[in-house]
């Protein structure tokens, strides 16, 4: 589910870059003109496949090898930064990223806190 909603969070991402997403629906309606944009989201877009490869390694979706101690403490960044997005999206003055992103950040933290605390296949 994680996984899912990450690559949810990629496609959105990926519109607002192709301009079919306005940019007020993110990053609290703050950023101002395409350079800016362009940083932000190229950002956002690294640390979501970041995560992605994140849980994947976790979950034994992708061989962690020597990566298993890596991909565990990476859990706890991501729940990390999850939780530091839910008072992002709280203190956010677009009622869209308010009120529809602030629940899936929490969702989306509570699934990155159980998968930091599940212990990895193989382990």
């Amino acid at each position: 589910m994680l996984i899912i909603l990450n690559l949810i969070m990629l496609v959105l991402h990926i519109l607002i870059l192709a301009g079919l997403v306005p940019q007020s629906m993110v990053w609290g309606g703050q950023i101002k003109g395409q350079a800016s944009l362009y940083i932000f989201e190229i950002v956002a877009l690294v640390t979501t496949l970041l995560f992605i490869g994140i849980v994947s390694l976790k979950a034994g979706y992708i061989s962690p090898g020597k990566w298993r101690k890596a991909a565990g403490i990476g859990c706890w960044l991501m729940f990390a930064y999850l939780v530091l997005n839910i008072a992002g999206n709280l203190a956010s003055f677009n009622s869209l990223e308010k009120y529809i992103f602030t629940p899936v950040a929490v969702v989306m933290a509570v699934l990155a806190l159980r998968v930091a605390l599940e212990k990895s296949p193989g382990s």
